[in-house]
């Protein structure tokens, strides 16, 4: 008996965000493979389908409902996130916002969270850029040099940020720079700083954002500072503590991208599968032979386990528990699984999945991204190596 598309991947209890999945399907089935092509042809913003999102109440889902958000937890999050990319559409837009809240829920001010947080559940305000990643450091986040010096009630800032997507879509940036020099830190994960910018008054004031264009339609950026002045009150929590607070908004980005990644797979399986029953060679479907219906099949495999590592992430991450290497992992094999699953797909159409009406060589170039970011698969069999199997460090 074959399955259906939609009954075909899902690891999780069938109640799972039942009523969220079911919205978000209706929402993106509004903006088809057309839309996302065009988009991805000229390099623009879906502006339209975040909208939408944002007035649906998906993008506030993790402000607290005393905020005018929704109070859901990762996981109604990230079922958001991965039913639009199974969806055929790209959420990655407009995830940042989600992924970046839990920096000013967690440490933010309670001033902070009045000022910010109602305004962004609303849609009047976009916090869609995180200001971390810098040309000379990269994965080594403590290496950045872009440093905030205190200067009466504000504090200045000069650098550069690279790979910052959104950033000319976004109203806010969440930045890391150094507030101690290195040299000076007890600690080289000690002295970092984590400051709510606010781009539109920043821009051409000490702040200019240069887009970057790219294989893919991310909106992605360089950002320099040049004595930019950032008021004192948007420090988020205490100075030279923003490394941790950090690490738990990377947390949550890789368990959210992590179930991006799981839709993306759902969706290459699904057109692999049925492409495989209609599409006839030599007398018969594609699919009845072991060299096409295996690796459709080992796609699917891989992804629902890769889908059980994402829910034990977010599990862990909803309680307040440490989720770091659960985190990592839901990243890695959901990302993988995506990856072969693509892949198989572009394999299973041949010539067709080139073409770009078919969405696949979109999907295909959009996916694979996450091999590489927000962190690279060797960092985090590094990661495992050291922190939880007690191997040397490894760099």
């Amino acid at each position: 008996m074959l399955l259906e598309p939609r009954a075909m991947a899902d690891a999780r209890p069938p109640e799972e965000h039942a009523d969220i999945r079911e919205g978000v399907r209706a929402l993106c089935a509004h903006y088809p493979g057309e839309y996302w092509r065009k988009l991805d042809r000229e390099r623009a913003y879906p502006t339209e389908f975040v909208r939408a999102l944002t007035e649906a109440g998906y993008l506030g889902c993790l402000i607290p409902e005393a905020f005018g958000g929704s109070g859901l937890g990762i996981g109604a999050a990230a079922a958001i996130l991965e039913e639009v990319h199974a969806s055929g559409g790209n959420g990655a837009a407009c995830h940042a916002q989600m992924y970046t809240m839990g920096t000013i829920l967690r440490h933010g001010s309670p001033a902070q969270k009045q000022r910010f947080l109602p305004e962004i559940a609303a849609g009047r305000l976009r916090l869609q850029a995180f200001g971390v990643t810098e040309p000379t450091a990269g994965t080594d986040t403590t290496a950045i040099r872009t440093a905030a010096v205190k200067k009466g009630g504000a504090y200045i800032v000069n650098g550069q940020k690279v790979w910052t997507s959104r950033a000319e879509h976004s109203d806010l940036m969440l930045l890391l720079a150094r507030t101690t020099p290195r040299e000076q830190a007890k600690r080289k994960t000690e002295g970092l700083s984590v400051f709510l910018v606010d781009m539109r008054a920043a821009l051409g004031k000490g702040l200019t954002i240069r887009p970057i264009r790219t294989m893919i339609n991310h909106a992605t950026t360089e950002v320099f500072f040049d004595n930019l002045e950032v008021p004192a009150e948007h420090l988020i929590g205490e100075e030279g503590a923003g490394f941790r607070y950090i690490l738990d908004g990377m947390n949550a980005e890789r368990i959210l991208i992590a179930a991006e990644c799981i839709g993306d797979a759902r969706w290459f399986i699904a057109r692999a599968r049925d492409y495989a029953k209609e599409r006839v060679v030599f007398g018969r479907p594609i699919g009845q032979n072991q060299g096409i219906q295996f690796p459709i099949a080992r796609a699917y495999a891989q992804s629902q386990a890769a889908a059980l590592m994402v829910m034990r992430a977010a599990s862990l991450y909803e309680a307040g528990a440490p989720c770091g290497a659960e985190a990592n992992m839901a990243k890695m094999l959901a990302s993988e699984a995506s990856w072969f699953a693509a892949d198989t797909c572009l394999q299973t159409h041949g010539g067709f999945g080139f073409a770009e009406d078919y969405d696949i060589e979109r999907k295909f170039r959009e996916t694979r991204l996450y091999q590489v970011a927000p962190i690279s698969t060797n960092l985090i069999l590094a990661y495992i190596a050291e922190h939880v199997l007690g191997l040397p460090r490894s760099y």
